[in-house]
């Protein structure tokens, strides 16, 4: 017997909301994995896009999916597509989270989006979180998920476009995989392509291991505050292209009209991610 495809649309406006101590040893274990030193403690502000450290989603093994994301179905719609990915954020900072203090995250799902994209069929999951401390607004993320297709076997990939030249301050990036490890423990992240070269090349098809994308936005919004020596008001960022192969790459910010462009440059001189802070 056959069952008829779930209706997508119908998990829109769909809410869950979860609360997390903000601990400072997440804050300095996330210190360590930047090879900076643990001085983060109680009463201060965690820096943007540390949130990423907190709310945790632990499912049992068995609820698990090939990559070891949690199966689709529950929060998130069952979308039939097999690779799972960040797509894009972005970010209204009302007021600093503050480490020590209980916090709760909203979190609804905006918009389910199918297209057909060069390398096959995709699906954009828009999500919406609201995190607040004290009963206020701290933090305002809409978070954008893709799924598509595995990769047509011998169908090479689309060339990527090439980062800017001529940037006002730029910082080389070396991966490795000890801190591709340690941010994925940090984050609970079982995604394979972040520690299972095998897999990462032969299912999923990249070069090899794949630098996390929260990871970059996280290492753009930081060059952008130690750039300016402010916070954003707001941040946006889009991935382009992977960061596998754990090469060396760049990541460089110049003025802009809004604000800071920042982007992450590759090893080949494409962009991998493109960003932007307002102040």
């Amino acid at each position: 017997m056959t069952h008829p495809a779930p209706d997508l649309q119908s998990w829109i406006g769909r809410q869950e909301t979860v609360t997390d101590l903000l601990r400072a040893q997440p804050a300095r274990f996330m210190q360590a994995t930047l090879d900076r030193a643990p001085s983060l403690s109680d009463g201060d502000a965690l820096p943007p896009l540390w949130h990423w450290l907190y709310f945790l989603d632990a499912r049992p093994a068995s609820e698990l999916g090939r990559d070891a994301h949690p199966k689709k179905g529950g929060f998130l719609p069952p979308v039939d597509l097999p690779r799972r990915m960040w797509a894009g954020g972005r970010f209204r900072f009302h007021k600093p989270l503050v480490l020590g203090l209980e916090a709760s995250k909203r979190s609804t799902i905006r918009a389910i989006t199918e297209k057909q994209g060069r390398s096959g069929r995709l699906c954009f999951v828009t999500v919406e979180h609201e995190l607040f401390q004290n009963g206020q607004l701290a933090l305002t993320e809409e978070h954008d998920i893709v799924y598509r297709d595995d990769p047509a076997p011998g169908v090479p990939a689309p060339d990527p476009a090439m980062a800017p030249d001529g940037a006002d301050v730029s910082e080389t990036v070396k991966p490795s995989e000890v801190m591709l490890f340690r941010y994925s423990a940090l984050t609970f992240n079982g995604h394979r392509i972040h520690y299972d070269v095998d897999y990462a090349r032969e299912v999923e098809g990249y070069e090899g291991l794949v630098f996390h994308g929260p990871l970059t936005a996280t290492l753009l919004i930081d060059l952008a505050c130690r750039h300016s020596g402010r916070m954003p008001k707001s941040f946006s960022f889009r991935g382009t292209a992977p960061l596998a192969g754990m090469a060396p790459f760049r990541i460089e910010a110049e003025a802009a009209k809004e604000g800071l462009g920042i982007w992450a440059k590759r090893h080949d001189g494409a962009l991998a991610m493109t960003a932007m802070a307002e102040f």
